[in-house]
Order: structure tokens, then C-alpha cells, then sequence
């Protein structure tokens, strides 16, 4: 399979449109799968739809993330209604995702899993620090839920889970686990695999003996200007694309 493009896709339908972000989300799912971010029927990752951004696409419930194609994603309106799939719709990435695609018009995707070291990190109640190179992607960028009120099935929730992540591409809900968003699917799932891995690097380091030593603010201020634009979310995702497409073409379908 050829490999993809360097740089940003160009459409010339909105159907043409549709169907790379849904093909990239079947992919995002798969991926999330491979690293062990599946947890029962937890987790989504949504799309905005580009005819009507009132819209979104999203997995539906009880579906393994290693089983999604493309044909399985649902279409959802507003109002919680699925207008586009035959399968059950998770309540839960309804409350959250349609609410922060509301407050976020900027963006096209929104990520969340209960990934291991996310949500043990989560329970800190804390935000990541830059204790490395990779997590100054998300210094000065992501912010911290501290309601948790058990399972997200209100849209109330959903509103101050928007809220909390405000203008940032990251959020930590506390006991609950990781949501990240993006321009792209692309971005939005590249955002979330890279900051589990800084939770499972903060939750070492801190586990070692002596204190750890933070890169200073500002190094850590100019290094986010370098790796944590969107873009650069959007590119370090295409090898992964390219990697689980070429071993699983059948999310295609």
C-alpha cells in the first residue's frame, strides 16, 4: 500500500472528504487497540462530520476496537440520534463528545479511552510536568476534570468536561482517564498516544529514587512551540496510519 502524504490532504467532494476522516478513525481505533487502550465497551474517538458540524461520527457500543471498520462507525446528530449505522450507540460518547464538539468548532476530533497508565495517572488529580522532551507537547496545553460524578451518561457532564478542556488539546479527567482533541483525527488520536506515554513516564520517574529534575519553563515554553502544533500532531501520526492500514486493510470495509 502507498505510503501517505507529507502534507495536508486537499478534497475536492465532501464526500470524498467524509470518507478519509471516517477511514482515518477506523484506523485510529485499530491503533488504539494494538497499544492496549481497550477496556470493555470504554472508549471513543469521534469525527465531525464536514457537511454538517452539527454531526459526528463515532464507534459503536460493544464493538472491540481491533473489529472497527469503516461501515461500523455511526453517524449521530445533536439530538443523540443516530441518523447513519444500525448499531447500539454508547450513551456515554454522546454526553461528552457532542458537548465538547459544541464548544470547540476549531476542531474535527476528540479522543478517550481508559488507557492503564492515563487513568492511574488521573488519579493523581494532577497535570503532567515536563520531565521530558515529549511532554512539553502538552505544557501550558492541557488541564485537569476534578468532578467525578461515576459514569458520563448527562450532557450536563459533558458540558463541564468541555469546559475544563476550554482551548486546550488535552484534558485529564480525574479517576476516569485521558481526552484529547484535535484538528484532525489524525492529530486528536496522535495527542492521546503520546500522552499516555508521558503518564507512563511521569508515573516511573517520579517511582525512582531522588527528585526528579523538570526542564525549566522556559525551555519547556519554547520546546512546545516545536513539537506540540498541530501539525506537527497531524504528521507524527501518518507512519502509524501507514503501519496498521498495510496490516489490517480491512478496516477499509
Amino acid at each position: 500500500m502507498a505510503r501517505t502524504s507529507a502534507t495536508l490532504p486537499d478534497f475536492s467532494t465532501i464526500e470524498e472528504e467524509r470518507l478519509h476522516r471516517k477511514q482515518r478513525l477506523a484506523a485510529a481505533f485499530r491503533l488504539f487497540a494494538r497499544y492496549g487502550f481497550d477496556e470493555g465497551p470504554a472508549g471513543h474517538i469521534t469525527a465531525r462530520d464536514p457537511e454538517d458540524p452539527h454531526h459526528f461520527w463515532v464507534n459503536p457500543l460493544g464493538v472491540h476496537f481491533s473489529q472497527i471498520k469503516v461501515s461500523d462507525l455511526l453517524r449521530v446528530d445533536a439530538d443523540g440520534e443516530v441518523v447513519e449505522g444500525t448499531l447500539p450507540l454508547n450513551r456515554a460518547a454522546f454526553a461528552i463528545h457532542s458537548r465538547v464538539h459544541a464548544a470547540r468548532p476549531d476542531i474535527v476530533a476528540a479522543a478517550h479511552a481508559h488507557s492503564m497508565h492515563g487513568k492511574s495517572f488521573s488519579a493523581t488529580g494532577r497535570l503532567l510536568q515536563p520531565f521530558t522532551q515529549d511532554a512539553c507537547a502538552f505544557y501550558g496545553d492541557h488541564a485537569t476534570f476534578d468532578d467525578y460524578a461515576g459514569l458520563v451518561l448527562d450532557t450536563d457532564e459533558g458540558e463541564r468536561i468541555a469546559s475544563a478542556l476550554g482551548d486546550a488539546k488535552a484534558v485529564i479527567l480525574r479517576n476516569h482517564g485521558l481526552l484529547t482533541a484535535g484538528e484532525s483525527v489524525d492529530e486528536a488520536a496522535w495527542w492521546f498516544i503520546s500522552m499516555e506515554r508521558c503518564c507512563q513516564s511521569q508515573l516511573l520517574i517520579e517511582a525512582t529514587a531522588g527528585e526528579p529534575i523538570a526542564i525549566p519553563d522556559d525551555q519547556a515554553r519554547v520546546t512546545a512551540t516545536q513539537i506540540g502544533a498541530s501539525i506537527t500532531g497531524w504528521f507524527s501520526f501518518q507512519p502509524l496510519y501507514d503501519m496498521i492500514t498495510a496490516e489490517q486493510p480491512d478496516l477499509f470495509e
